[in-house]
């Protein structure tokens, strides 16, 4: 794809005078999945959040939909059309599933019955659930619930750090299908995730980031071939074409 929804051109930055990040460059293009892998420390989350305001740029710049986000705070981000789903605290545990998804749309004025079943429609656990306290939830269901309140403002794009951490298999499995899913009505996604090897699977393009720069970048299966990406991040050896299975970086 030619046109880019999302560029970080050349960011450089961290948490209070550290950088975290030196350099680092990536695009995501309307409708595309794209995934950030590398071992831990290697500045994956880091740059997520530099997209969403979180923490400092000190060089560089973050373009969205044509508009310079950085510097901007996360509610300035909010309102361009980009949503964040954290790896932890990313529910409000005393409220209600359908709490939790109407605090979602708080910045809409209009009639939000519509975002609600599609929500519900693309995880339909929540919907029988939808009166329980999301704190009284599995793992999994949580998940579910972070990731349908991000969806309730309809965003351009999608942020997910680290959406199958800590899940068993089969919620593992789950929260992949949903993010086709959510990819396949429109919105772009961008999501640093453990399960390198699964998440390639599902990749339209992504980047290896290691020690806070770019290291390789490329479609999902160019990099799920790539005897250096397989060595150092995928549990060693070339792995076969489309294995899906699970691989902590």
């Amino acid at each position: 794809m030619s046109e880019v929804l999302l560029h970080l051109q050349g960011v450089t930055g961290g948490y209070g005078e550290a950088d975290i990040l030196h350099d680092v460059s990536m695009e995501v293009a309307p409708g595309e999945v794209v995934v950030i892998v590398g071992p831990n420390g290697a500045g994956k989350s880091t740059a997520m959040k530099s997209v969403f305001g979180l923490l400092n740029v000190r060089g560089g710049k973050i373009i969205f939909d044509g508009q310079d986000l950085t510097g901007l705070r996360p509610d300035e981000v909010v309102q361009r059309g980009v949503s964040y789903v954290p790896q932890t605290e990313n529910v409000f545990p005393s409220l209600s599933v359908h709490e939790n998804l109407e605090m979602g749309a708080y910045l809409r004025n209009d009639d939000i019955s519509d975002a609600l079943e599609r929500v519900y429609g693309l995880f339909p656990p929540l919907r029988e659930k939808r009166r329980q306290a999301a704190g009284t939830l599995s793992g999994g269901q949580r998940q579910m619930v972070a990731m349908g309140r991000a969806l309730m403002l309809d965003p351009k794009l999608l942020l997910l750090d680290e959406p199958t951490a800590g899940l068993s298999p089969l919620y593992m499995d789950q929260i992949f299908s949903i993010v086709r899913e959510i990819n396949a009505l429109g919105v772009a996604i961008l999501m640093v995730e453990q399960n390198a090897k699964q998440a390639l699977g599902i990749a339209h393009r992504a980047y290896v980031l290691v020690d806070g720069t770019n290291r390789h970048d490329g479609t999902g299966q160019e990099l799920l071939d790539d005897p250096e990406v397989a060595e150092m991040f995928l549990g060693g050896g070339k792995p076969a074409a489309g294995d899906g299975s699970g691989a902590a970086e």
